[in-house]
C-alpha cells in the first residue's frame, strides 16, 4: 500500500493530503468533544429524571456522536481547508508551488484526492451507518423527553389501500385511542361501505383495532343497510404513529424501510411523502458538499493577505453559515412551499457550486 500511494501520489499530494485531513480529524474531534459536553450539561436533568446509567448514557452517545459527524463534516472540511490552505499562503509555501510551472488544477488535486476520500466515508456512512446509530440516538431522546411531550396529528385522512379510506377526528397517544373513526370502502367511485365509530383503541398485544358500539352502513345501488352497536376486533393497515409527531423519525430508517414508508405514503396521502423523500435524495445528495466547500476554500484561502489567516476564517465562518441557512431554507420550501424534494436537497450544493466555480476562475494561478 505504501509503494503504492508513493508511486501514484507526489510529495506535494501527499503533504496536501496529510495536512488536509490532519487538519479535518483534529477540527473534528474538537467540535465533536464541545458538543458532547454541552449536549451532557443541557440534558443532565433528563439522565438524572429518568435514573439513566452510565452505559445507558455511553450507549445514547453512541448514536450521537456519528449524528454530529455526519451532519459537520461538510462544514468541518471547509473550515480545515480554509485553515490549513491560508496558513500555507501566509507562510509563503503556496507562491512556489504555482512558480514552478504547476498550474493551479494541478495544485487542487491533492484535495479532490482527500475531498474524494471524505465523500465516500461520509456516503457510505449515511446510507448504511447513520440510520442505525440515529435510531439509537431518536429511541433515547423521545424515552426521555428530550423533545418534551409527542405532538399528535388531528382531523388525520389516510387512505389505507386502493378502495379504502380513514378519517380520525382526534387522537389520544397515551390511551392511544382515536375518535370520530370513520372508514369508507369504494368500488371504483361508488361507496360500498361505511363504518362510524366514536372511537376506535389499539391493542398493543394483541396488534389490532378494537371498535365498540360502531355502527356499519352498506350500500348496494338505491339499496342500504345500516346494522348498529356492534363491537368487534379487527386489523388495520395503520399504526398509532401514524398519529403522533416524533422528530427525527424518519432519519433513524435504513434506506429499504424508508423506501417501504415512502410508497405505502403515496397511497396513504397523510401528508408526510415530502419530508421522506427530502430524507432519502439528501442521503445521497449532501455527501456531494465536501468537494463544494473544499473547492471554495481553497479559492478563497490561497492567495496570501495581510493580516494572515483571519480574513480567510472569517470569511469561511460566514459561508458556512449561508450554507446552513440555504439548506434549512430549502427544507422548508420543499414541505411547506410546494418545490419539488429532489430540486430542495441540490439547491445547496448547485448554489455554493456556482460561487466555487467563479471563485476557482479568480483564484490565483
Amino acid at each position: 500500500m505504501k509503494a503504492f500511494i508513493h508511486q501514484h501520489l507526489k510529495i506535494l499530494d501527499r503533504y496536501i493530503i496529510k495536512k488536509y485531513l490532519g487538519t479535518f480529524i483534529f477540527t473534528l474531534f474538537i467540535v465533536i468533544a464541545i458538543s458532547v459536553v454541552f449536549d451532557i450539561s443541557e440534558h443532565l436533568d433528563n439522565f438524572l429524571t429518568h435514573n439513566r446509567t452510565i452505559f445507558e448514557i455511553a450507549e445514547y452517545y453512541m448514536g450521537f456522536i456519528p449524528f454530529f459527524i455526519d451532519m459537520l463534516s461538510p462544514l468541518i472540511t471547509f473550515l480545515a481547508v480554509i485553515f490549513f490552505t491560508a496558513k500555507m499562503a501566509n507562510q509563503t509555501e503556496i507562491v512556489p508551488i504555482l512558480s514552478s510551472k504547476a498550474s493551479f488544477m494541478r495544485f487542487l488535486r491533492p484535495y479532490i484526492i482527500a475531498a474524494t476520500l471524505i465523500f465516500i466515508v461520509s456516503l457510505v456512512g449515511k446510507v448504511y451507518i447513520i440510520p442505525f446509530t440515529n435510531e439509537i440516538k431518536v429511541r433515547f431522546e423521545n424515552e426521555n423527553g428530550f423533545n418534551g411531550e409527542f405532538n399528535v396529528k388531528n382531523e388525520v385522512h389516510l387512505q389505507l389501500d386502493k378502495s379504502t379510506y380513514v378519517y380520525v377526528q382526534s387522537f389520544d397517544k397515551f390511551s392511544k385511542t382515536g375518535y370520530q373513526f370513520v372508514l369508507e370502502k369504494f368500488d371504483g367511485d361508488k361507496m360500498k361501505e361505511r363504518i362510524v365509530a366514536n372511537s376506535i383503541a389499539y391493542d398493543s398485544i394483541k396488534r389490532v383495532w378494537s371498535m365498540r358500539d360502531y355502527s356499519v352502513r352498506y350500500v348496494s345501488g338505491l339499496k342500504e343497510k345500516l346494522i348498529m352497536n356492534l363491537s368487534k376486533d379487527t386489523v388495520l393497515n395503520m399504526q398509532p404513529s401514524d398519529f403522533e409527531i416524533i422528530s427525527n423519525t424518519y432519519s433513524a430508517m435504513a434506506l429499504s424501510e424508508l423506501n417501504k414508508r415512502i410508497k405505502q405514503e403515496e397511497i396513504r396521502g397523510s401528508g408526510d411523502l415530502k419530508d421522506m423523500l427530502f430524507e432519502k435524495y439528501r442521503r445521497f445528495v449532501y455527501p456531494f458538499a465536501s468537494f463544494v466547500l473544499t473547492a471554495i476554500g481553497v479559492s478563497i484561502s490561497s492567495r496570501k493577505v495581510r493580516g494572515g489567516i483571519g480574513m480567510p476564517l472569517g470569511i469561511g465562518l460566514f459561508l458556512c453559515f449561508a450554507y446552513i441557512v440555504v439548506d434549512k431554507f430549502s427544507l422548508v420550501f420543499a414541505i411547506k412551499g410546494g418545490l419539488s424534494p429532489f430540486i430542495a436537497t441540490i439547491i445547496p450544493n448547485a448554489f455554493f457550486g456556482l460561487i466555487g466555480a467563479y471563485l476557482l476562475y479568480k483564484a490565483p494561478k
